[in-house]
């Protein structure tokens, strides 16, 4: 059901079950999935794709042009996955030229209210987001990531899947995945152990982890040092060797 006085574009697509609520604004070339349940106050800007079974709540503005001086017109687009809820007065602007052309948000994620994703951002799948989190433009945020309120993450930091950066945190530095960050400038606080029993990590991968947290974070060590204590001493579970990979691929350098 469209509200009547919903502003839908005749060049948008629209599933035939989607809801729009009053005053809700959609724009040109805008996709929206089956079962998507929108309330009233919302704006949709041109070029977003939003999926299956989402609900978005009052005044959430969706796909609008990036907050870059570097930004001239260029097409460019938002994409949220299916399932996943916008609360009320979230932003998402969408891609650059310079960015690759695309902000995406992936399935089952929970946006709470006031959060604001910048351009080219990649958020993965099942991300939670709080209150007032915010994400500077390039960010990469892994699967099954939490991200905490009033949180503000600087551009083209990346924080790996399972990772939990706690409230009010500034992070300037990649976040290793299933990692616990805090603080002003955000450090690590060990392993985030109640989301990864939660998510079905078995007690051998949990040591293995913690045993991999302490040589390369608590023993003094350098990076490269602690890298190498790793393959030596512990058993190369799949996530172990995740780890290894993200800090070899870090070009900010690593929270600690």
């Amino acid at each position: 059901m469209i509200h009547e006085t919903a502003i839908v574009s005749p060049q948008s697509m629209i599933a035939a079950d989607v809801e729009i609520g009053a005053y809700t604004i959609i724009g040109d070339h805008v996709t929206i999935g089956a079962g998507t349940r929108i309330g009233p106050h919302v704006v949709v800007d041109p070029y977003t794709t939003i999926g299956a079974n989402c609900q978005i709540f009052q005044y959430a503005a969706l796909g609008a042009i990036p907050q870059s001086v570097k930004f001239e017109g260029e097409a460019s687009e938002a994409r949220i996955g299916d399932n996943t809820v916008i609360r009320e007065f979230v932003t998402v602007h969408r891609g650059t030229a310079f960015g690759g052309g695309k902000t995406a948000i992936g399935q089952n994620c929970f946006l709470m209210a006031y959060t604001h994703i910048a351009h080219d951002c990649r958020v993965g799948q099942s991300v939670v987001m709080a209150n007032n989190a915010t994400l500077a433009g390039h960010i990469l945020i892994g699967d099954h990531a939490t991200v905490g309120g009033l949180v503000a993450i600087h551009q083209f930091v990346n924080v790996g899947e399972f990772a939990f950066v706690g409230g009010k945190s500034a992070v300037v530095k990649d976040v290793p995945p299933y990692m616990i960050a805090a603080g002003d400038r955000a450090k690590l606080h060990g392993l985030n152990r109640v989301g990864l029993k939660r998510h079905g990590f078995t007690p051998e991968t949990l040591t293995a982890l913690k045993k991999t947290y302490r040589i390369l974070f608590r023993y003094g060590l350098t990076i490269n040092e602690g890298l190498e204590r790793v393959a030596a001493e512990i058993e190369p579970l799949p996530e172990v060797n995740r780890i290894v990979d993200f800090i070899k691929a870090s070009e900010r350098g690593v929270t600690r």
